[in-house]
């Protein structure tokens, strides 16, 4: 009887598919948990690009990291109608690599042992690194967006750089603006306090290998600085092109693909400037939105990637399946 529902299986292309159902039971794996993929890859015109997963885990949310000036029986409403979770929610926390041919550069470098996801479940880096075929000592530059523990934790590992032979890249206003000593007279539980900290022993000492940009800066050829201040004073986007594809690699424009983008208006509990972040999520989402391009987010789902389109007052995200196949 398996034998004939083999050939009238194959009969109809299904038979790989329903193979393992016909095992015996004894010769089928005990059930496991849920696999997380931890790396993406794929081509944006002659680049290179591979989107890393430096941690996961669930946390509570998305309120207040998102709409935390608003009740949290709205922002659990909308979690509730876009059927997820209305209190628990997974983020990503994604760095990009990218190799041009001529360079390889490395877009946040994660949490590190120090960021908002300590090890074992953050701070993977490294080891997402080396499982898609680089070292560290092959990154050539490493841009930071901004400089939050999740994105600067990874710039040292007991004590040495994690990527030796790179040259760093940052926002000199952002530079500018964690080097003043009121950091560290913020409020020692918060964020800024850690971030400040983290700083100072991570990025400081590197600082003769670091390059201060603004805004229109070119990166390397084909990489762009843009303007995203508000999350932080200093905090930047990148534009990507390679032989006429595009990318948006954003930072912190978003924490949540459908609570950030459904409502930009919402203010988000780590944006530095309610207002400015505000008004940066809508320039940057209609901007992404307008000219069609796949966008990296940093906190989104894994693999954080996707397209932004209008939805109502606000906007959507599209997350990437097969878009990017050749």
């Amino acid at each position: 009887m398996i034998e004939r529902t083999r050939r009238q299986l194959a009969a109809t292309g299904l038979a790989a598919l329903a193979a393992p159902a016909l095992l015996p039971r004894s010769a089928r794996s005990e059930p496991l948990g849920p696999a997380t993929p931890a790396q993406y890859r794929f081509a944006l015109g002659t680049f290179r690009v591979t989107m890393l997963l430096d941690a996961a885990g669930m946390i509570d949310g998305p309120w207040p990291i998102v709409g935390e000036d608003r009740p949290k029986r709205e922002v659990e409403a909308l979690m509730r109608a876009n059927r997820l979770p209305p209190d628990r929610f997974q983020p990503g926390f994604t760095p990009v690599l990218i190799e041009t041919g001529r360079e390889t550069i490395l877009f946040d470098t994660g949490n590190g042992a120090v960021g908002f996801v300590p090890p074992p479940a953050g701070g993977r880096l490294v080891e997402r690194l080396r499982a898609a075929g680089t070292a560290p000592e092959a990154v050539d530059v490493v841009v930071l967006s901004h400089c939050h523990t999740d994105h600067i934790g990874g710039l040292m590992r007991d004590g040495h750089p994690t990527f030796p032979n790179a040259r760093l890249v940052v926002g000199a206003v952002e530079y500018d603006f964690w080097t003043k000593p009121e950091r560290l007279a913020s409020e020692p539980s918060g964020n800024e306090h850690a971030s400040a900290l983290v700083f100072r022993a991570h990025l400081l000492p590197l600082a003769a290998w670091t390059r201060f940009v603004d805004a229109g800066d070119e990166i390397v050829p084909g990489i762009h600085a843009l303007a995203a201040y508000g999350h932080t004073p200093g905090h930047l986007a990148f534009h990507v092109e390679s032989a006429g594809r595009r990318m948006l690699i954003w930072g912190d424009c978003a924490h949540h693909e459908v609570a950030s983008l459904a409502e930009p208006g919402w203010h988000a509990l780590f944006d530095m400037d309610k207002g400015q972040g505000a008004a940066t999520r809508r320039r940057i989402y209609d901007m992404a939105a307008t000219d069609d391009i796949v966008v990296a987010g940093y906190h989104t789902s894994f693999p954080s990637l996707g397209y932004v389109a209008p939805s109502g007052a606000g906007y959507r995200w599209i997350p990437v399946t097969y878009q990017l196949e050749p």
